[in-house]
């Protein structure tokens, strides 16, 4: 469901910021928030869809999509500012500025991840117990994408070069959505519920 919400909620994100930057050319970034907040509800609802049993649809929706966008704003929001300091040096860096800027932005975008955990777990811990660690669990999913995604720029060169462009971004969207779909799974298995926890108790 993580998938389906991904490729559907980026779609529809891509067609809606299309469409509004044609007639609404001069507010580049409230359509950009706009098509964000419209991915980040489709893809919450994707995953409402599979955890409708367990927990509240709409409180799950609205955690998940609040978690990503405040994620990506203060994600983005430091990116930017760190970018600005390397361009503010007012040289061209060399290998080992490149790489610690660029580490710093991806310590960036993983810490990002926080928020998203943060609110979620809001959620989980009125049916949950235990799950304080939920917080940091969208991080590690961040790190995964991270490392799997730089491990895969290593061997871009086995890519035709013609097509090459076009693979790396879809590689990178199929590994994003997968691993976004299966560390949060693996994650709900080793959640307790309060109703198991009470049963534990009683059998004590």
């Amino acid at each position: 469901m993580t998938l389906l919400g991904w490729v559907v909620g980026g779609i529809a994100s891509i067609f809606i910021e299309k469409t509004l930057l044609r007639s609404l050319p001069s507010n580049i970034l409230q359509v950009h928030f706009l098509s964000s907040a419209v991915f980040a509800v489709i893809f919450a609802a994707a995953q409402a869809i599979a955890l409708r049993h367990y927990l509240s649809v709409w409180l799950w929706i609205f955690a998940t999509s609040t978690g990503w966008l405040a994620a990506n704003s203060v994600s983005g929001a430091w990116i930017n500012h760190i970018s600005s300091i390397a361009a503010s040096l007012n040289k061209t860096l060399s290998f080992r500025e490149m790489v610690f800027f660029a580490a710093l932005s991806t310590i960036a975008y993983i810490l990002s991840g926080i928020w998203l955990g943060f609110l979620q777990w809001l959620v989980l811990r009125r049916y949950t117990t235990g799950a304080w660690w939920w917080s940091f669990l969208p991080s590690i999913s961040y790190c995964s994408v991270s490392i799997l995604v730089w491990l895969f720029s290593q061997v871009q060169f086995l890519i035709p070069e013609p097509n090459r462009p076009e693979i790396l971004y879809l590689s990178g969207q199929v590994f994003t959505a997968t691993i976004l779909g299966v560390i949060p799974a693996i994650g709900f298995c080793r959640l307790k519920t309060t109703f198991q926890r009470n049963i534990n108790n009683i059998h004590c």
